[in-house]
């Protein structure tokens, strides 16, 4: 599970045993340890961000916060993912 960051307690991460076919590039966040009951966030192709759902239920404030910071780091986490899964597409 490679942890990206973390932002005001939250962990910013993806699944290394992700489903096959491999699903669009993505994180997982969450408060406390990683499950997979964790928010999912797609990363689009411009590097923005899409929520996919929050059924860690992250506060409409809190989630905004985290996903300015994701768009703003998206790079780093489409790196980490090709280096990680050597192959890489995007939801939209």
């Amino acid at each position: 599970m490679p942890r990206i960051f973390s932002i005001g307690g939250y962990i910013v991460y993806f699944w290394v045993n992700e489903s096959k076919p491999l699903e669009p590039v993505h994180v997982h966040v969450c408060k406390g340890t990683p499950s997979p009951a964790a928010t999912k966030i797609w990363i689009t192709r411009s590097g923005g961000c899409l929520l996919c759902h929050n059924k860690s239920k992250i506060s409409n404030r809190d989630l905004r916060i985290i996903m300015q910071t994701i768009e703003s780091r998206s790079q780093d986490v489409i790196d980490l993912w090709y280096q990680t899964f050597q192959q890489i597409s995007y939801y939209c």
